[in-house]
């Protein structure tokens, strides 16, 4: 406990699913927490939840201006940003002969201008509180190939590369970027694509751990890369997957 005293934290998409996870644990760690997310009722629900640590923001991280009034909120409520989690996206399916140009670019613009405007607006905040981290959300699919996934994967590789660049551009300025690359985590998202419990259990049963990840595995990882544990880390991927790149997911034994 209190791994994150005296910081304050920003986290997109924090509403539900991992940035809420994120956001309760960064909070019960000494956090000051800024929700950032779309989903007014479930953000303002956990901001009253949390107490007077946390702020609920409404945050579409496809708008410039969006951002910067997210961070403004967040230096005015709490005097600093220290670290940002760029957590929110979007998962649409569809192969590379099929997709149309919108579903494409709707994918692009949350999962990677997203990304690239928090690190542009937050980083500079960051920067001027004397530096912290920012820790990206990718996937699995941003180191491999995801078959219907073009859009999606094409957007957490750029996570990915935008990482390691900002890493290197920030690190002196006490800064440190790192991304998460999460496999096959049990939440709404996933779920809009794998409804039915037996599914989602058989493919979690598949996996070498024998289970599919939860929002609460991918946000103690979260906290790892935020706090001063892993202070020489930078410009890496950390996968926390449950083994699913160890080696040939058809090949994994159904338990």
């Amino acid at each position: 406990m209190g791994r994150l005293i005296d910081r304050v934290a920003l986290i997109s998409g924090g509403a539900r699913g991992q940035g809420e996870a994120e956001a309760r644990l960064f909070h019960r760690e000494g956090a000051r927490v800024v929700i950032g997310d779309v989903l007014e009722e479930q953000g303002k629900a956990l901001e009253q939840e949390l107490g007077e640590r946390a702020l609920f923001v409404r945050l579409d991280v496809r708008n410039e201006e969006g951002w910067r009034d997210a961070v403004a909120a967040t230096l005015e409520r709490f005097g600093g940003l220290h670290i940002l989690v760029n957590n929110a996206g979007v998962l649409l399916l569809g192969s590379v002969l099929t997709m149309s140009l919108d579903d494409y670019m709707a994918v692009v613009h949350v999962n990677q201008v997203g990304c690239f405007l928090g690190i542009k607006i937050g980083g500079r905040a960051i920067v001027d509180s004397g530096g912290g981290s920012i820790v990206n959300t990718s996937s699995i699919g941003g180191l491999w190939g995801i078959p219907g996934g073009v859009a999606y994967s094409a957007s957490k590789f750029a996570v990915t590369g935008m990482t390691k660049t900002a890493a290197i551009e920030l690190g002196s300025a006490g800064v440190r970027v790192n991304s998460i690359h999460p496999g096959i985590i049990d939440t709404d998202m996933v779920r809009e694509f794998a409804p039915r419990d037996s599914k989602v259990a058989a493919t979690g049963a598949a996996l070498p751990v024998g289970r599919m990840g939860t929002s609460e595995d991918i946000a103690a990882l979260a906290l790892f890369l935020a706090s001063d544990e892993s202070a020489f880390c930078t410009g890496s991927s950390f996968t926390a997957d449950g083994g699913v790149m160890a080696g040939d997911m058809a090949q994994m034994r159904v338990r």
